[in-house]
């Protein structure tokens, strides 16, 4: 039986053959001006969620967990995404403000990993992200904390058919 799983896995395709071809030489100084025109492919390319990410955490005794998040905004203030301060991942935080992100678009054979500090943007903010959700009733809801990841690292990675993959890595310095 593993071995049939195995040989099975080892069949699935792994990216489609005509995939975007990435220069590292031409991507821009500003890792979010790259990310935004990766978005804006993937959204032509008509890629489901194209701004859902993973977002790694760390618990209190150091065992990373991960779950799919949406990008909120991207600004100065960092990569914004919300939950809960009483959810894991909020808990999380509190404990241990650093974190991962990783976008993926299979179809274009590209992801994007960002890493650094969480930190809490303000209660104004929260408040207003709160109620831009479609479900919302307009009652406030005090828990809901607005993040901003503050990158440290930001990689981009494409596919090549030849598997020769292409990767280009912002480092950004802390501050």
């Amino acid at each position: 039986m593993s071995e049939s799983f195995r040989s099975m896995l080892r069949a699935l395709p792994d990216f489609p053959a005509d995939l975007p071809v990435f220069d590292p030489a031409s991507a821009p100084q500003d890792p979010a001006e790259l990310f935004r025109s990766w978005l804006d492919e993937a959204l032509a390319a008509g890629v489901p969620q194209p701004h859902s990410f993973s977002l790694a955490t760390v618990g209190a005794d150091g065992m990373p967990s991960s779950r799919m998040l949406i990008l909120k905004n991207l600004d100065a203030e960092g990569w914004h995404f919300a939950t809960s301060l009483a959810s894991r991942k909020g808990r999380e935080l509190t404990q241990h403000p650093l974190a991962a992100m990783n976008f993926f678009w299979s179809a274009l054979g590209r992801q994007v990993r960002v890493v650094g500090p969480v930190v809490e943007l303000s209660a104004e903010a929260s408040a207003a992200d709160w109620s831009e959700r479609p479900s919302t009733d307009g009652t406030p809801n005090p828990t809901w904390q607005l993040y901003a990841l503050r990158p440290v690292e930001v990689e981009f990675w494409q596919a090549d058919p030849g598997r020769k993959h292409v990767r280009h890595r912002y480092s950004i310095p802390a501050g």
